[in-house]
């Protein structure tokens, strides 16, 4: 079952005729965000057709060496931009949020590929590339929130936290209300997601399956792995994250200092 249809020029300067359909509506209701539309539809194009072309340079060089910078530069970059969304309050955050990314990222890949898919050779990128971008993006929407919701609890409650201190918690006792509501805050969107696969929601990876021409059992199996790895990827890079973070908060002498 490979019966999948090429887009053309054709097809998808129609389908840019939604972008145009959606500019007229957004002008129409006067929300405000018509440039912002315009801005990202140009930036998706570029950066589809550049990651269109790597991709499938990559593809058919069939090398490990590529292979592996290709995903090193992807959690590079998503490393940054959880470091950007987060903020730049915490000491050291680039490189916290790096090496969670990378543990996350290789364990999950190496049990997959290992235990799991068993590709051979390991480095196919048909399956090593498209399955670290997925665990990237989630992994790094889930770091944001993490960290976003553990600072600011942590500069809200700091009163409590210093009278935690004061009557002889440590620094991890006196935090650790605040890491778990982060981390738990982190998996929701997951677990919601998981909640109402295939009943409410048809998830891309799923979709994409089923447009290229994978029998609709294996791409739903598919689907199922690729949700099993968001979970365990999701809760190592934000346990990973949320720890870095939380020993910046507290001196030598395990005194609170907030950012």
């Amino acid at each position: 079952m490979n019966n999948w249809i090429e887009l053309d020029l054709f097809g998808m300067g129609c389908g840019l005729g939604l972008i145009l359909l959606s500019l007229g509506l957004a002008s129409w209701q006067r929300l405000g965000i018509t440039w912002k539309i315009g801005v990202a539809t140009g930036q998706s194009i570029i950066q589809l057709l550049v990651l269109g072309y790597i991709l499938e340079l990559v593809f058919a060089l069939q090398n490990p060496v590529i292979v592996l910078l290709a995903i090193i530069g992807m959690i590079a970059i998503s490393a940054i931009v959880t470091r950007n969304k987060i903020g730049n309050r915490v000491p050291y955050l680039l490189p916290i949020v790096g090496i969670s990314l990378v543990i996350s990222t290789a364990l999950t890949l190496t049990y997959t590929h290992l235990l799991i898919l068993r590709v051979q050779p390991w480095y196919t990128p048909q399956y090593l590339i498209p399955l670290a971008g997925v665990l990237l993006g989630n992994a790094m929407n889930a770091a944001v929130i993490a960290g976003e919701r553990f600072i600011s609890n942590v500069n809200q409650n700091q009163t409590a936290i210093e009278t935690h201190l004061s009557l002889g918690a440590t620094p991890r006792q006196s935090t650790q209300a605040y890491r778990q509501e982060a981390i738990r805050a982190s998996l929701f969107p997951t677990l919601n997601s998981m909640m109402v696969i295939g009943i409410v929601t048809f998830p891309g990876f799923f979709a994409g399956q089923m447009v290229a021409g994978m029998d609709p059992l294996n791409a739903s199996l598919y689907q199922m792995l690729v949700m099993f790895i968001l979970v365990i990827t999701t809760l190592i890079t934000t346990s990973l994250l949320i720890q870095g973070i939380d020993r910046q908060l507290f001196t030598s002498a395990a005194q609170f200092k907030s950012f």
